[in-house]
């Protein structure tokens, strides 16, 4: 028997809000920088370079910049780490977070974000964090999308099992294990495709 849907999961950048990617190759574009460097530097030893360091808080934004650097020199090119993560702040969405106001309304919704700490967060995103019941941050529990653990904490806080969940991100590398854990994935990749096929999870209709 399919199991009743109880909670929405929503990534933040390229869901809630515009992905940094674009913002990643405008950076090359001007910096002379191979397309897709900055995307494949992080693709690089995924769970202990110097992004995913930083996403578990096991470095400061501060150390982040000279290792980050480092990295790519090693891959031959040369880049401005502070510049990169000034990359990371994307459009807010109008229509996702109706979408997360509407799910609030009836199930339990969640924001699950690779991030890090930084003690200048912009007050925009500060409130979208509030729209939620639950909030998990990878600088803040220590795990990251996609390690298992991540998921598993997620469905703890909001008190369900994996298989009443509905998660949006859009990477199919963090969609993987939500998926193999039992949750029912949607890849955002078109908004208003995305929003569709989350109707159709939810059975809620997203003006």
């Amino acid at each position: 028997m399919t199991a009743v849907i109880r909670a929405v999961f929503f990534d933040f950048g390229g869901v809630l809000a515009t992905s940094p990617f674009d913002a990643f190759a405008s950076y090359e574009q001007r910096s002379g920088l191979p397309d897709g460097f900055i995307r494949s530097l992080n693709a690089t030893d995924p769970h202990t370079n110097a992004w995913a360091r930083l996403e578990r808080s096991e470095i400061s934004v501060e150390e982040f910049p000279a290792l980050f650097e480092s990295e790519a020199r090693a891959r031959g090119h040369q880049l401005d780490g502070s510049a990169v993560l000034r990359c990371l702040s994307g459009e807010l969405r109008p229509a996702m977070l109706a979408a997360v106001r509407r799910c609030s309304e009836v199930l339990t919704t969640a924001l699950l974000t690779n991030n890090f700490l930084s003690g200048d967060g912009d007050p925009a995103h500060r409130d979208v964090l509030a729209m939620f019941d639950v909030v998990v941050e990878s600088a803040r529990v220590g795990v990251r999308k996609p390690e298992l653990r991540f998921y598993e904490i997620a469905c703890e806080l909001a008190g369900v099992d994996p298989q009443e969940v509905v998660f949006l991100d859009d990477l199919g590398v963090n969609l993987r294990p939500a998926r193999e854990l039992g949750m029912t994935t949607i890849k955002v990749v078109d908004p208003e495709v995305a929003l569709l096929e989350l109707a159709a999870a939810t059975g809620l209709a997203f003006d």
